[in-house]
């Protein structure tokens, strides 16, 4: 007899998806304006800038956004969301 749908257990592993965007000289930092990362889990925007940029050293006062709201780097990233980078806005 040929086993049934219910004999097998099949454990899938969710990637989730991140649209990075960098900004202005922070472009030229990463050597990229834009990437798509999939990774296996949740991960701070802290962690986003060190995987995506093969841990090149985080500009002091970073700006950074998840989908289109300023958030701290210790903020959770989520399945679909967008983090942008900026870099510090200066005036005169």
């Amino acid at each position: 007899m040929p086993p049934k749908a219910a004999d097998y257990c099949v454990v899938a592993r969710m990637l989730v998806s991140i649209k990075v965007r960098y900004f202005a000289s922070l472009s030229e930092k990463a050597g990229k304006s834009e990437s798509d990362m999939a990774v296996s889990r949740t991960l701070k925007v802290s962690e986003v800038w060190r995987l995506d940029t093969g841990g090149i050293a985080m500009p002091d006062n970073l700006l950074a956004a998840v989908n289109m709201e300023y958030a701290d780097l210790e903020a959770q990233v989520y399945d679909g969301d967008e983090v942008a980078f900026f870099p510090p806005v200066t005036g005169g």
